[in-house]
């Protein structure tokens, strides 16, 4: 959903064009697998995939699942970890979704050896396929750690990103509870990641220090397993499978999470954020405030479609 209405965002600077979209797709293997229902841990998964198709229908969006429909004049993504052959021929923008995952040893495999996919390595090895005209990421500190990974200078436009470039306006929110350490919960042992959750548990106990723990699930992750685990290690605590992220970490005294997005939005609003990242790099990372990040990919984009 993140992708979806960051795509929506642009596009509503872009109406003077024919707009049709889709969920996220994939030829090939991945895309057999992913009719086949074994993807479901991904946005191409059967769940997330329809999700996004509800939000677009209720929008009122023309819709090209698959991108089979037309020939395109542009296309505006949020990854290029997998680029599908039918869409490779025509111009591309690609946008910074979020939060990329670390560098491990699968984001050198990939990056060194072009027969190994880059979707192994997660999102670290996002603008490594060069498929694209013009990269537009969330900031200085993006820039160059792109750049760093052996993206085009050329191709990079440091525009923000969308649903992440206003984060003050969550602050004005309804949500009832204040002044909590907030954590959100990562989809690690979804996506085969190894993760000592009872462990994090009682090492979050101890960071809180006696304040209210309000812990807000991933929506990927096995919900009924997080609340048992939670509910036996730190009873007290609030937890949370629905409701605006974002809002909860405004209300909150302290953030802790893993590489998820949700960093840059207490990042923003000078939150104590805990995330393995050392607070300067954070800081580097952050998208711009400029509240204006929709437009400015836009803006991009025609010049990608003219150029």
């Amino acid at each position: 959903m993140n992708q979806t209405t960051q795509m929506h965002q642009i596009a509503g600077y872009l109406t003077d064009y024919d707009q049709y979209f889709s969920s996220f797709f994939s030829d090939g293997i991945l895309g057999s697998a992913s009719e086949a229902g074994l993807l479901e841990f991904t946005i191409m998964g059967r769940k997330r995939s329809e999700r996004s198709l509800e939000y677009l229908r209720s929008h009122d969006l023309k819709l090209d699942v698959g991108g089979l429909r037309h020939e395109y004049d542009l296309v505006v993504t949020c990854t290029d970890l997998i680029v599908p052959k039918h869409i490779r021929h025509w111009k591309i923008v690609l946008v910074q979704e979020g939060m990329t995952e670390p560098e491990t040893l699968f984001f050198h495999l990939a990056k060194n050896f072009q027969w190994i996919p880059r979707w192994i390595a997660g999102t670290s090895t996002t603008g490594l396929s060069d498929s694209y005209a013009k990269f537009c990421v969330a900031s200085e500190g993006y820039r160059e750690l792109f750049i760093r990974k052996g993206v085009n200078p050329s191709k990079i436009e440091v525009t923000s990103i969308p649903n992440f470039d206003n984060c003050e306006q969550y602050l004005r929110n309804d949500f009832k509870y204040h002044d909590y350490v907030l954590v959100c919960t990562s989809d690690n042992r979804e996506t085969f990641i190894y993760e000592n959750r009872v462990k994090n548990i009682r090492k979050y106990l101890d960071m809180a220090e006696g304040t209210q723990l309000l812990f807000k699930l991933h929506p990927n992750e096995n919900i009924q397993r997080a609340i048992k685990e939670i509910e036996q290690y730190a009873p007290d605590s609030l937890v949370f499978s629905e409701g605006k992220t974002e809002e909860m970490i405004a209300n909150s005294r302290m953030l802790i999470a893993q590489f998820s997005s949700t960093i840059f939005v207490g990042s923003a609003l000078n939150k104590v954020v805990h995330c393995g990242l050392p607070s300067d790099v954070l800081k580097s990372l952050t998208p711009l405030q400029n509240k204006s990040a929709a437009k400015k990919i836009a803006d991009v984009c025609r010049q990608v479609i003219d150029g």
